[in-house]
């Protein structure tokens, strides 16, 4: 049993972003959950961490239609108030995230401090 569950989700997915996840989850059989968190690195400090992986014992889970997002607790101070999207335009194709926490970020946007 998870007792790691959030019941009001520190962190909110697009419409264009579950679109997209779908998308991406459905060509794949071992997609099983979207981990969403942070890593050391990229121009501002920090850089963002999206993929698919398992549940671990120290995740938060989400649920997003019939996704399920998972942070690594420790990430949930960086995260907290985030917001994903997914632009499908030609030239700025791809995942932006919205993060209030956020003091400094990078021109591509993939990374903050």
């Amino acid at each position: 049993m998870m007792t790691n569950e959030v019941k009001s989700a520190p962190i909110s997915l697009s419409e264009g972003a579950i679109k997209e996840i779908k998308r991406l989850m459905a060509g794949r059989d071992d997609a099983k959950v979207l981990r969403l968190g942070v890593k050391g690195g990229g121009c501002a400090g920090f850089s963002y961490v999206l993929e698919f992986d398992d549940i671990k014992s120290d995740d938060e889970r989400m649920q997003f239609d019939d996704i399920t997002v998972v942070v690594d607790f420790s990430h949930l101070l960086y995260l907290n108030g985030l917001n994903v999207d997914f632009a499908g335009g030609l030239n700025n194709r791809g995942f932006t995230f919205d993060n209030p926490n956020a003091t400094k970020t990078c021109g591509c946007g993939s990374s903050f401090g």
